[in-house]
């Protein structure tokens, strides 16, 4: 199997946190890079309305790369953006790549910051990763389907995040994709790895206070997700759970 390399940005927020001088430096990065794809996990606006949207897609217009695929986020879904998301970005759900499949999911419901995947969505992914049997298999999402330390209190989630986790897991999902808590993080549930990506391009942090996408690489069906720090260094998204390990290690009397 050939190379293959994606790079998953989430969170851009364009709106009042929206920091410009962060996606420029994004799009001149990851052009570079030369990704096949480029995923885009939800919250492109802060409010979902019209001048957000067209900002948005005239900023991801920038990119140099023949697959963008773009997810809502709830954030994209308040003030009608529902309505509006479609026009202005039209995607499929299904996208095979050689031996790799991208499913995406829809967990945005109007004007709700909860997520939910639903019955139906689950079934339907059940059904078409049984097609790939022999295919590296990724799930793109926005929400964050486990939660995640440094978050705050986790109410925004998805409501049916347990049947979604089962479904992934009876599929043989290799990496699921997921944004919305700004805090770039990742879980390894055997052979499933769930990797979160960062806030691509907004001021609003939580945890990790530095914007943020990831670099996905699949080569002989192994995956391999690092983060990198817009402007600076990349690294194995792992290893921010390796520096972690020293804080929940420390002993308390309490």
């Amino acid at each position: 199997m050939q190379k293959m390399r994606l790079v998953q940005l989430s969170d851009i927020h364009v709106g009042s946190l929206f920091v410009q001088q962060a996606f420029d430096t994004v799009v001149d990065e990851v052009n570079k890079l030369k990704p096949d794809a480029i995923i885009i996990t939800g919250d492109l606006t802060d409010e979902g309305i019209l001048p957000q949207f067209e900002k948005a897609r005239s900023e991801i217009k920038r990119f140099e790369c023949p697959n963008i695929i773009v997810i809502a986020g709830n954030h994209d879904y308040r003030h009608t953006g529902y309505l509006l998301f479609k026009k202005f970005f039209p995607t499929k759900h299904v996208y095979e790549f050689g031996d790799a499949v991208i499913l995406t999911l829809g967990t945005a419901r109007p004007d709700r910051d909860e997520g939910e995947v639903g019955y139906r969505q689950n079934l339907w992914m059940e059904k078409t990763l049984a097609k790939y049997a022999d295919k590296v298999k990724i799930v793109a999402m926005h929400h964050h389907l486990v939660g995640i330390p440094d978050t705050g209190t986790d109410k925004i989630l998805i409501l049916d995040a347990g049947d979604t986790l089962r479904t992934c897991l009876q599929s043989k999902v290799n990496l699921v994709l997921c944004g919305h808590k700004h805090r770039p993080w990742v879980w390894k549930l055997g052979s499933l790895e769930i990797g979160y990506a960062g806030t691509a391009s907004s001021s609003r942090f939580r945890g990790f206070f530095e914007n943020s996408y990831n670099i996905i690489e699949i080569e002989n069906h192994k995956v391999s997700v690092d983060i990198k720090i817009v402007g600076k260094k990349r690294f194995p998204l792992s290893d921010l759970v390796e520096m972690y390990k020293p804080f929940l290690e420390e002993k308390h009397d309490y």
